[in-house]
């Protein structure tokens, strides 16, 4: 089951963390900011981690796809809000 409460904290984690990610030119930064996501899906409710990943194990934990990904939950996060 997936509460608005859960839906609400991750959109705000998410959201916060991606600005600071495409905006920053520090390879560490990036590199703590993904550190510091994985951690966060690994304790992410099973169902809304299903949601946003479409399935996808390595969602979120890919270094090459991350701004992709990032950006992908940060969408799909904030249109689960709307309705």
């Amino acid at each position: 089951m997936i509460t608005r409460d859960s839906i609400e904290i991750a959109y705000s984690f998410l959201h916060q963390k991606r600005n600071v990610y495409i905006h920053s030119g520090l390879g560490w930064q990036k590199d703590d900011i993904e550190y510091t996501i994985g951690n966060y899906v690994d304790d992410m409710s099973p169902d809304l981690f299903e949601t946003i990943s479409d399935g996808r194990p390595d969602f979120l934990r890919d270094h090459k796809r991350f701004e992709e990904d990032i950006t992908r939950a940060v969408d799909i996060l904030g249109k689960l809000l709307e309705t």
